[in-house]
């Protein structure tokens, strides 16, 4: 008895988890921006880990320097297509 009802839960599960969106159009539809605001906020968080961890001894001096060098590189671009396309928001409107 107990193996039907665990497999039923089972069946019920995939269902909730696997099943098509009825209306996808409804969804909210990200722009470039959104993308670029959520993957800066990523960025942020990830240097503040960094920091943390080279403080807390886990980073040489050299990986530290590079990781870091790396993620400002990529934040800087971040921020520089945000700002041509929050002017071109500012232009076209």
């Amino acid at each position: 008895m107990s193996t039907i009802a665990c497999g039923l839960l089972l069946i019920a599960i995939f269902i909730y988890v696997f099943y098509p969106d009825r209306h996808p159009e409804a969804q909210i539809q990200k722009t470039r921006l959104d993308f670029l605001r959520e993957r800066k906020e990523v960025l942020y968080d990830n240097l503040r880990d960094l920091n943390f961890e080279y403080r807390a001894g886990k980073y040489p001096e050299e990986d530290y320097a590079a990781q870091r060098a790396a993620l400002e590189n990529e934040a800087a671009e971040i921020m520089a297509e945000m700002d041509l396309l929050e002017r071109q928001t500012l232009h076209s409107a």
